[in-house]
């Protein structure tokens, strides 16, 4: 059954500031919902980045839209219907300005070139889609690590809209392949701490969308990866292996934006569920990622699991070549003590010590380095 989708808006009226007239640069549009914990760091941050902001509420019943009001007149009500999309691309039609920036309640503006910014939105960039660095926030047993990860978006309204009812997608208005470009813009994203997860319960929701968009579309690569993402966020690494094994069946271009998660994803699945011989059947993979430090640690994770140590050790010191991957120590101190790990099970315990000297004050290393005096 197709979800229908019925929406109303109340534009409540208060003074305009001046620079939100007639010559609008560029609109933040958001959708939220109950964001009364974040929103106001999120737009204190933003408010200087771009000329109006657009808030589009869909039920909230906190603070969500009083804090809302102190930064923009442009609030309007949307009535939620499962489908991001449909919120999006309303947001987008009350905006003044072609050009649109678009956050998330639980994204803080860290850095910004307003240089750079600014230029992006010249009429030679009309199709293309702007790239912003998003440091996501994670927690596991050694305490806060970061994930770093470019994202879509910035662009203009005239040529790009959204399709998708979960982790909508930005599309050209002709549906033709369109190209991306970095903006030097940084935002600090917490909306999957351990805290904000048991809040909102996102994971769950998520999976429930998800399962109808995928049951309405079993041939969308795209959202089984999705579903399988949000299966692994959980710890189900059974559905995650069912969705991610699906999603590989069906993508036809691994030159896509997230097929490279894809594939890692699916093999930090298939190493959590011990099945070690499966993941080398992603090898074959290096030929698209072999520039990719994240990719290439995954395959020294398999080597080293498959006993095949010195491929796993060599893969490792590759991924200190590079400057930056999207896991936070991915070029450091993570490969580097993996060949600790790696020199201390051969009996090499001098080898393993210098190596877990290397990192610094990763935890798991200093712990391995007192187990060795």
């Amino acid at each position: 059954m197709k979800l229908s989708c019925i929406f109303y808006e109340i534009n409540i009226n208060i003074t305009i500031n001046e620079k939100w007239g007639k010559n609008v640069m560029c609109t933040l549009c958001m959708i939220v919902k109950n964001e009364e914990e974040t929103l106001e760091k999120c737009l204190s941050s933003a408010k200087d980045v771009v000329d109006e902001i657009v808030i589009v509420d869909t039920g909230s019943i906190d603070r969500t839209k009083e804090i809302a009001l102190m930064f923009t007149d442009k609030v309007y009500d949307f009535a939620w219907c499962n489908d991001f999309a449909k919120a999006r691309n309303f947001s987008i039609s009350k905006a003044s300005s072609d050009w649109i920036l678009i956050l998330d309640a639980d994204e803080v503006v860290e850095s910004i070139n307003k240089e750079d910014f600014n230029e992006f939105c010249s009429s030679k960039n009309n199709k293309i889609v702007g790239r912003l660095k998003r440091i996501n926030e994670y927690e596991d047993q050694y305490g806060v690590k970061k994930y770093i990860e470019r994202v879509n978006r910035f662009f203009n309204k005239n040529y790009f809209h959204y399709e998708g009812i979960i982790h909508e997608q930005i599309v050209s208005s002709d549906n033709t392949i369109y190209k991306t470009e970095s903006i030097d813009l940084v935002v600090n994203h917490i909306g999957y701490s351990k805290e904000v997860l048991s809040r909102t319960n996102k994971i769950q929701r998520n999976i429930e969308l998800l399962n109808v968009a995928a049951t309405e579309n079993p041939k969308d690569p795209y959202l089984h990866y999705q579903l399988g993402k949000s299966y692994f966020m959980g710890k189900d690494f059974k559905n995650a292996y069912s969705s991610f094994k699906t999603a590989l069946t069906l993508v036809d271009n691994f030159y896509y934006e997230y097929a490279e998660d894809l594939i890692e994803s699916f093999g930090y699945t298939l190493i959590n569920l011990e099945l070690f011989k499966e993941a080398l059947t992603l090898i074959k993979y290096e030929q698209y990622y072999k520039n990719s430090p994240d990719f290439l640690f995954l395959l020294g994770l398999i080597y080293m699991n498959n006993g095949e140590f010195k491929r796993s050790a060599e893969i490792f010191l590759r991924c200190t070549e590079f400057s930056e991957g999207k896991i936070e120590g991915i070029t450091s101190y993570l490969p580097l003590y993996n060949i600790g790990v790696i020199f201390e099970c051969l009996g090499f315990r001098e080898d393993a010590l210098n190596y877990y000297k290397l990192c610094g004050d990763y935890k798991p290393a200093i712990a391995r380095m007192h187990k060795q005096v």
